[in-house]
């Protein structure tokens, strides 16, 4: 499929099969240092093999211990590929993680201390 040509999929409302977690905000992007070092992207490197963190989009009818709307840290490769919807408040991109590989639960943004903490 071509790049250009595809788009968002428009959403209302998604609910999650069973007890599955859909997450969105997973960073993937340059990061800034404490001294102002610009790290390039690390995803699909070695480098880049860490736990991530994630704001709960949806949660699954049978989730009983996580909410929307809060922070999880996810183990390295637990999720699965972005796709892009577009709802009431705009285009982002949402990824389903493995419940079993969801380390920590946060109801406030973590700041990513891997490598600092800004991103660009």
């Amino acid at each position: 499929m071509n790049k250009s040509a595809y788009s968002a999929w428009k959403v209302n409302k998604l609910t999650p099969l069973h007890d599955y977690v859909i997450v969105s905000d997973m960073n993937f992007d340059e990061r800034l240092t404490s001294n102002g070092l610009v790290i390039i992207s690390d995803d699909m490197k070695n480098s880049g093999i860490r736990p991530r963190w994630g704001r709960v989009y949806a949660v699954g009818p049978e989730q009983n211990e996580i909410r929307v709307g809060q922070y999880v840290l996810v183990s390295h490769g637990r999720w699965t590929r972005g796709v892009k919807i577009e709802d009431s408040e705009g285009e982002i991109t949402i990824r389903r993680v493995d419940n079993n590989d969801i380390l920590i639960v946060s109801d406030e943004p973590v700041v990513d201390e891997t490598m600092g903490e800004k991103t660009i």
